[in-house]
């Protein structure tokens, strides 16, 4: 069954058909149980990474509140999104690369509505099909409907706002829909109007299986993206199946996470990827 809505092309959303996107973990933001900088700093850092970043050749950056741990469920505070507005408004008009937005968790809403203040091109969403256990609790009611009127009645969908949705995500026990497939999560989001899927390892820093790649690639025609786990030796063969990778752990110091970016392992990186 063919969907109502014809999927975009990568291209159009990140500029390239075969895309790299980096991760820029914001600093933890202002009421957050490890929050130490002040506003101006978190953005200054973002900026500061964004432009190393965009420098080095990606196509597109992704802001995340990663430091926020542990993470509030689906609602934010004012403060985070407050703060998280200036740090994506910061780097938006520092970088001339098309930006993306996700607040865990599951914080939908409040990332679209920091993307259409900041002038960015998408969000990635969790919790935007069935439902999963997360290690913030349960992801009981799929976002998609909502998330959708909400992207349509802020004004964001005229302005060309993608959603990039997790399917089978990470740090998630997938028990209750253990009887649906990964594809069958593909074809779902698909139907119910995403503009790509991510499709991950078990955890962040995990290798995303090629197989879970080819068996999204098979069951929708939207753009597939490997969300985690990407590595110099490993971006190729999964820009051979997949229409972009994410990646935020292997440019980093010792491919740890929350280390400072290393200039060689991200030159590695991007020469790998082309």
């Amino acid at each position: 069954m063919t969907t109502p809505y014809p999927p975009r092309a990568i291209s159009s959303i990140l500029g390239r058909d075969r895309a790299i996107v980096a991760m820029v973990h914001v600093r933890a933001l202002p009421g957050s149980p490890r929050a130490t900088l002040s506003p101006r700093e978190i953005a200054r850092h973002a900026v500061e990474e964004a432009r190393v970043l965009a420098d080095a050749g990606f196509d597109a950056i992704l802001l995340e509140n990663m430091h926020d741990a542990p993470y509030l469920l689906r609602e934010v505070g004012a403060e985070t999104i407050a703060a998280f507005t200036r740090v994506a408004c910061e780097v938006r008009a520092a970088v001339n690369l098309p930006l993306g937005v996700q607040i865990l968790a599951g914080a939908n809403r409040a990332a679209l509505g920091v993307a259409l203040a900041a002038e960015c091109a998408f969000i990635r969403a969790e919790g935007f099909v069935f439902a999963g256990v997360a290690d913030e609790g349960l992801l009981a009611e799929a976002d998609a409907g909502p998330l959708l009127r909400y992207r349509r009645a802020l004004g964001a969908t005229a302005q060309g706002i993608a959603i990039f949705c997790d399917i089978k995500k990470k740090h998630t026990a997938n028990a209750i829909t253990a009887d649906t497939t990964l594809a069958e999560h593909a074809h779902a989001a698909e139907f119910f109007g995403s503009d790509g899927v991510v499709v991950t390892g078990a955890a962040t820093g995990m290798a995303t299986p090629i197989s879970d790649l080819s068996a999204a690639r098979n069951a929708c025609g939207l753009p597939v993206i490997a969300g985690s786990g990407a590595t110099a030796s490993s971006v190729r063969e999964l820009l051979a199946v997949a229409n972009a990778v994410i990646v935020g752990s292997d440019i980093k110091v010792d491919g740890v996470w929350w280390n400072p970016l290393d200039r060689a392992r991200i030159d590695a990186f991007v020469h790998a990827a082309r």
